[in-house]
């Protein structure tokens, strides 16, 4: 039931970014257009068409393949400032929610129906726009069915009706010129071929088949109103175009105006924007613009030349966030590579579920010795991610248990000494790509992550007495919760001294099963004990098991409070879930330890 709710807010998002963003493109067209006014119209139909793709194809499609050009690529690129206000624009509206909150289940119960009704009104409006337009081509197909060939020499098929339709081009892969009976002792011939110009001009263009490309669009976001201005832009400036044609090549104006009222006089306008006649747009400052027959300018080089980096730029920059999202991250892993000392001794056997029942982790001096450890939760605290964020691992690495010991040598021991907890673990990298085969690309995908804020009720836990700041050890765990279990019962409390809140959050992130990002704003260290039932169970190695599939809710209450409760009630704490852009590591090859 949740599950609706969460997929109903993550689509109601990416639509209402994907909106906006083809809103501003659509903006940026009519100033374009606006700025093009005295050239040819050809060009300005092309800049509306564009904004019309643009409904078609989001952004998020084009920093995606950003990313996968990055895994391609060797050099790291730094991100410029632009390119994060860029990006910040790009997606203005985050969904976000209290997990906690009474309001959630009540949400979730009006909005059982809501995403269906949604739905259903959507495609209402789909069909009959369809079935208008269908009517409409129906109608227009049966007057070519009953059409006659002419004589009339042209580059597509000439057909002679009986119907009171206009002179068009039916058809959209293989157009006929259909023409109505009579239209010959009605038009003086400088008028008929004027006439029968701008229909041919209608058949080089393809001005059927881009338009039917915009009716598509029309169909599909036929509640944004925007779509159906930028068709009538796409409808006048076709008109002006073939115009424009006709009388540069040679039509006389007079003659040409003239035959189009008398079109107008005695024929029917074509009932489908796809199916183009001689009619469309205002007719009235078409006769005053064709009568005054002002000259249209060509593009100089300086406006092709904007109007090609325009188009450049609207291409480039997603896929160039997308390849600095990633550059970034693989940048900072590698820094840290550097620098960091290197364990000269790893000894990695299977472990022996007789030995122990349960993991054993140790900081020692001088490396980290482990004892029925999962693989898959080494991966995790290696690149220091949640499982979430951690994709394509096979399955032998979610059951794998390992009795892994590593040092460093006796020069760099002293080193470790003033390392932090996350770089102790990103020494593992050079140990699992060497051991395990292990190899690994980083890209940015949209997640659910939890945000870590204080609740409505006020902070529950207290800053650290001692105001002497506790350095941080990893082999003495100061500075780090300490988390102990049971089968019936889960506890996290502080070591000596207090730790932050943001360490809180990523001990959170290991128990939610996805990251936790500290918004609380405290920077002071904290000393609690937590208090909770875990839904997770406990693994056969007497760890927690793997979460379930979050689906937005949280875990429901059995003998004790849940994690998500246990943190408003005992500490004031609170998690909000939202979906933002995070980094991710996908996982390439993985194999079976080597010897040791």
């Amino acid at each position: 039931m949740s599950s609706i709710l969460f997929w109903h807010e993550q689509w109601t998002g990416a639509l209402v970014n994907h909106l906006w963003q083809s809103t501003i493109v659509a903006a940026l067209a009519w100033l374009i257009a606006y700025a093009l006014k005295n050239n040819q119209a050809r060009i300005r139909y092309w800049v509306w068409m564009v904004a019309s793709a643009k409904f078609l194809v989001p952004f998020a499609l084009f920093m995606t393949a950003g990313q996968w050009i990055r895994s391609m690529m060797a050099a790291p690129i730094a991100k410029p400032s632009f390119a994060i206000a860029i990006e910040e624009a790009a997606l203005p509206f985050q969904v976000t929610r209290g997990l906690d909150d009474a309001s959630v289940s009540a949400s979730v119960n009006h909005l059982q129906w809501l995403p269906a009704l949604l739905l259903a009104i959507w495609l209402c409006g789909v069909l009959v726009i369809a079935a208008r337009w269908m009517r409409a081509w129906m109608s227009i197909r049966a007057a070519v069915q009953k059409a006659n060939p002419t004589e009339i020499a042209a580059s597509v098929p000439v057909l002679c009706s009986a119907s009171s339709l206009e002179p068009g081009v039916f058809g959209i892969l293989h157009p006929v010129l259909l023409l109505p009976k009579g239209i010959m002792g009605r038009l003086q011939n400088e008028q008929l071929r004027a006439v029968l110009e701008h229909e041919m001009c209608h058949v080089r263009r393809r001005d059927n088949l881009t338009f039917a490309l915009h009716m598509f669009t029309q169909a599909l976001f036929w509640f944004h109103p925007l779509t159906w201005w930028i068709g009538s832009r796409l409808i006048e400036e076709r008109e002006r175009a073939c115009d424009e044609a006709v009388l540069e090549a040679g039509g006389e104006a007079e003659a040409y105006a003239e035959g189009i009222l008398s079109v107008c006089k005695f024929y029917v306008e074509s009932p489908l924007a796809c199916a183009s006649g001689v009619s469309g747009s205002d007719l009235k400052i078409r006769i005053t613009r064709i009568m005054s027959s002002t000259r249209t300018r060509q593009l100089s080089l300086s406006r092709k030349m904007l109007l090609g980096a325009a188009g450049f730029t609207a291409v480039l920059l997603p896929l160039m966030l997308g390849v600095v999202r990633s550059a970034l991250a693989e940048e900072r892993a590698e820094d840290a590579e550097v620098r960091l000392p290197k364990f000269e001794v790893a000894s990695i056997k299977p472990h022996q579920p007789e030995q122990m029942m349960r993991i054993a982790m140790r900081m020692t001096p001088d490396g980290l010795n482990f004892a029925g450890l999962p693989l898959e939760k080494l991966v995790q605290l290696t690149f220091g991610l949640p499982e979430n964020r951690i994709f394509n691992e096979p399955t032998w690495v979610k059951s794998g248990l390992f009795d892994i010991e590593t040092k460093v040598s006796p020069e760099d021991a002293p080193k470790l000494k003033d390392l932090t907890m996350d770089e102790r673990w990103a020494m593992m990298i050079p140990v699992l790509q060497e051991r395990f085969g292990l190899k690994f690309h980083r890209v940015t995908r949209n997640l659910e992550v939890y945000t870590l804020v204080v609740s409505k009720g006020g902070l529950k836990i207290k800053e650290a007495q001692s105001t002497a700041d506790v350095k941080t050890s990893p082999a003495s765990g100061q500075g780090r919760p300490m988390l102990q279990f049971s089968p019936n019962e889960m506890v996290m409390r502080t070591g000596r001294g207090g730790v932050t809140t943001e360490m809180l959050a990523r001990m959170l992130s290991q128990q939610v099963g996805s990251t936790v990002l500290d918004k609380t704003g405290l920077s002071g260290k904290y000393e609690y004990e937590l208090h909770w039932i875990s839904d997770r169970g406990m693994g056969s190695a007497g760890t927690p098991a793997a979460p379930r599939q979050s689906d937005g809710e949280p875990p429901q209450e059995s003998d004790g409070p849940s994690l998500f409760t246990a943190l408003q009630e005992q500490l004031g704490l609170k998690l909000v879930s939202q979906k933002e852009p995070v980094e991710v590591v996908v996982i390439d090859h993985i194999q079976q330890p080597s010897a040791n």
